[in-house]
């Protein structure tokens, strides 16, 4: 990406935050369940993210996931610590890929735990993938057209002539193609 003068960079301070101090085993051991809980937070970054295309604008709502993982992971420490601690280490000599299956035990406490301590249900396969609406009070960015579609070309291109060919017949012959010569 090649910067220029205009380009605002956002300064150190704003960039520094409090960053989970965990490893693999215990972010994936916590995954479901953080996923639950800060998922208002996450769908709002990530509709950020995805409006804007710039991830210098979603700063303020990255923060807010990163405290709502912080403040997570401060109350399973609190309430669910030797089973969350078992999980992760039983994922942690899993396998190399910390496979889930070999650890359904020490799973099914923590989820209980956190369940009871938590009131936060481990969601269902397949929850994260569903299709649904988040509600947001950010406004809409306005979608800027690209410069080029405001020369006198791309103006004078709004309206197809109206003897224009519509059929592939009056291109020549379409190849591979069965539909009669129709569009």
């Amino acid at each position: 990406m090649v910067l220029t003068m205009d380009v605002h960079l956002p300064t150190e301070e704003e960039l520094t935050v409090e960053e989970v101090p965990l490893a693999t085993p215990g972010l994936k051991a916590a995954a479901f369940h953080l996923g639950k809980a800060c998922e208002v937070q996450n769908n709002e970054f990530m509709l950020c993210r995805a409006e804007t295309g710039d991830p210098r604008a979603c700063l303020k709502e990255g923060k807010e996931v990163t405290s709502c993982s912080m403040n997570f992971f401060r109350a399973v420490k609190k309430s669910c610590y030797a089973e969350f601690n078992s999980y992760s280490n039983c994922l942690e000599r899993s396998s190399n890929f910390f496979e889930y299956s070999k650890c359904r035990k020490t799973q099914a406490a923590l989820d209980k735990c956190v369940l009871d301590n938590m009131n936060i249900e481990r969601p269902h396969i397949g929850y994260f993938c569903l299709p649904r609406i988040h509600e947001t009070d950010r406004p809409k960015p306005e979608e800027q057209p690209p410069a080029w579609m405001n020369s006198d070309k791309a103006v004078k291109l709004k309206e197809m002539p109206k003897d224009f060919p519509r059929d592939y017949q009056s291109w020549g012959q379409a190849w591979g193609l069965n539909h009669g010569g129709r569009i």
